[in-house]
């Protein structure tokens, strides 16, 4: 062995030692110079003698070429997600399942880490790729961009191959220094550390990466084969050994008594946390027992996540703005004092229409008490009476569009006003917009900020100049270098060949939403077809009434819709529907064309998770209750559709029996 090579090995041994005593377990035995003056040290004779660069040198962390494009790659077995909990008794109803099913049972509580959740796979010991969640299938390769987080090892002691899962998060000490760098820059700053971490992990350029200082905590092994563990516990106790880093608030609980506890210390104490978590994780604790349990299509029987309550501030209400939407609806939104709401601080808040403001007696000046429904979306409660100025007049909406100034129309049985201007800026930049979003023709790059600018610059007046944009209009855009000019225009070329379904939604008819627009795209199959449909055969279709019949008919009828979508096809969008159809699918004879509508509040899935799932068993889900409906699937809050089915006799489930007939579908 050469004097170099012994350095380098040595070099090596020195900074894997630092970083993971420094990154892992937050205890460095040297100063940062230290670790930096090796580090150079090593490159520069890397830089010498590349012949010495190994693929898990402690140099990667640094990031290096950037990439085009993230390939997608389909996970070994499917990341799931965690059913939720957001009360006491949402817990005890999960204890109670998993005590009737397995008897006893001890739980292991974590924090839920607000982050990205990720997978890193080990061959030999060595870390050889790392993925996203994505839809939980298939999920995006940044292994470079997470080679750059210190806290994940390149290489471990023992020659094992497993993959390990996890949450990568930007501390909230990252977070803060990233964004004063984005503030002295003029740059838009992250709106949390969540954001910021998952837009650091989706940056083409490694380089970019490294410098966002990420971390990571593991939570979980794919497959316990290549372990010694009989509990998660053992598990996380395993991986803390092999060198990665677990978090080590976690807690072994007997009772849900104590569950509820553990809760209530870190949500008094998680502000207190050097990261953001937006939760705690229940899972039940011996491998053995969670395997009896299984899961279902979307989660595992064995765990749930209980969810922080939206916490609830106070600010001033200093102006409301409007915005006009892409079918003309006039949406108020408070402009707040900024302030700091779960994590995050909030400058704006919907009031969704005129009447809400008046039920509610906000006006511009008053104190107004805010949450964020679900963590996520800010809204105005209440005003603060007691507070009011005695000269704080009573809201009224314009009488004419904020952005053209044709007159605003309320249109009988709607709360919204409307601008029905067709020719509206406002309304055709929305347009443009809801056109290459992520339901419609996703059109990956294309945003609001380019939409608006081509708009302005004359270079798109409606949807299908899209698709003749080239390089030339795209350069001289603000912040568009060559590198991601060539990605748009490859995203829309891209697109080009989605299946009719996203067209017809994409195109903003009114009242064709997602599912109308699956199913009429299935039924006729082309767009040439479309064009021969009356309101009458429309409406022979499950679960299309006279109102979206009639939009559908009229707009096709349209002279310059038929010549929009002649311009289309010049440019070989697609116009046939290349799904599945629903007669092909075998289904579940449980549910197989049956007509059934889902009700009230879903705690353990999404209503659309849910009506997916139906459409896989070969179920018609519709939205109002008829003598004609087999089933109403009941949850919390259910109203008046549930009173209609027990007048009809029809047969009503609560969300637990539907559960449970899932849970005996998927074994």
């Amino acid at each position: 062995m050469t004097d170099i090579q012994s350095r380098v090995g040595e070099l090596h041994r020195l900074l894997n030692q630092y970083s993971y005593e420094y990154y892992v377990k937050d205890n460095p035995s040297v100063p940062d110079n230290e670790y930096d003056k090796l580090l150079h040290e090593l490159i520069d004779i890397e830089t010498q003698y590349p012949e010495y660069r190994a693929e898990d040198s402690p140099t990667v962390r640094v990031g290096g070429s950037a990439q085009s494009t993230f390939e997608k790659v389909n996970h070994d077995t499917p990341m799931l997600s965690l059913g939720n909990a957001f009360n006491e008794e949402d817990l005890r109803k999960f204890d109670q399942r998993i005590r009737d099913r397995i008897g006893d049972v001890e739980y292991m509580c974590e924090l839920k880490i607000d982050g990205l959740a990720v997978s890193l796979k080990y061959e030999d010991g060595r870390f050889v790729q790392g993925l996203t969640r994505g839809d939980g299938t298939t999920g995006e390769d940044i292994t470079e961009n997470l080679k750059t987080i210190h806290a994940i090892p390149l290489k471990i002691n023992e020659s094992r191959t497993f993959e390990v899962r996890g949450e990568a998060y930007m501390p909230r000490k990252s977070f803060f220094s990233l964004n004063e760098a984005k503030a002295a820059n003029d740059e838009q700053p992250f709106a949390n550390p969540r954001n910021a971490a998952a837009g650091s992990l989706r940056q083409l350029d490694s380089k970019l990466a490294a410098k966002r200082k990420l971390s990571v905590f593991l939570y979980s092994v794919n497959d316990f084969t290549q372990f010694n563990a009989d509990t998660q516990s053992e598990a996380l106790d395993e991986l803390d050994q092999l060198g990665f880093k677990t978090n080590q608030e976690r807690q072994r609980v007997q009772t849900i008594d104590e569950v509820m506890a553990y809760i209530k210390k870190w949500t008094d104490q998680r502000e207190d946390l050097a990261y953001d978590i937006d939760g705690i994780v229940i899972k039940v604790n011996a491998l053995d027992q969670q395997e009896v349990l299984g899961f279902t299509q979307k989660s595992p029987r064995w765990a749930i996540a209980y969810k922080f309550p939206a916490e609830e501030v106070v600010t001033e209400l200093l102006d409301i703005e409007l915005s006009i939407g892409r079918t003309g609806v006039v949406t108020p939104t408070a402009i707040l004092e900024p302030v700091k709401v779960a994590g995050t601080t909030v400058s704006r808040a919907s009031l969704h229409n005129e009447d809400l403001i008046h039920d509610k007696d906000i006006r511009i000046g008053d104190s107004v008490v805010i949450k964020k429904a679900g963590d996520i979306i800010p809204e105005v409660i209440k005003s603060v009476l007691d507070r009011r100025s005695k000269d704080a007049a009573t809201y009224h909406m314009p009488t004419h569009c904020p952005s053209c100034e044709h007159e605003l129309v309320r249109i009988e049985g709607e709360v919204a006003l409307r601008c029905i201007n067709p020719k509206c800026q406002a309304q055709l930049v929305e347009g443009l917009i809801h056109f290459v979003s992520r339901q419609a023709m996703n059109i990956d790059g294309l945003g609001t900020k380019i939409i608006q600018q081509l708009y302005e610059n004359n270079k798109i007046k409606d949807v299908a100049d899209i698709f003749y944009l080239t390089k030339d209009d795209l350069l001289p855009l603000e912040r568009m270098g060559e590198k991601k000019v060539d990605n748009l225009l490859n995203a829309i070329e891209h697109a080009k060949s989605n299946s009719l379904e996203q067209l017809l939604f994409g195109l903003g008819i009114r009242h064709l939403g997602v599912k109308a627009s699956q199913v009429i795209a299935e039924k006729y199959g082309t767009m040439d077809e479309l064009f021969n449909v009356t309101e009458e055969t429309l409406m022979g279709i499950h679960d299309i009434g006279h109102k979206l019949a009639q939009s559908v008919v009229t707009y096709l009828e349209n002279d310059d819709i038929r010549a929009l979508i002649d311009k289309l096809k010049e440019k070989n969008v697609n116009m046939t529907y290349k799904g599945v159809k629903t007669s092909e699918l075998e289904g579940h004879p449980e549910f197989k064309d049956k007509t059934i509508v889902l009700t009230g509040k879903l705690n353990q899935m999404t209503r659309n998770e849910a009506s997916n799932w139906l459409a896989l068993q070969g179920a018609k889900v519709t939205n109002s209750v008829t003598k004609s409906t087999d089933l109403v699937i009941a949850g919390e809050d259910a109203g008046s559709k549930l009173a209609k089915a027990e007048k009809f006799g029809t047969d009503i489930w609560s969300e637990e029996d539907f559960v449970q007939k899932q849970n005996e579908i998927e074994g």
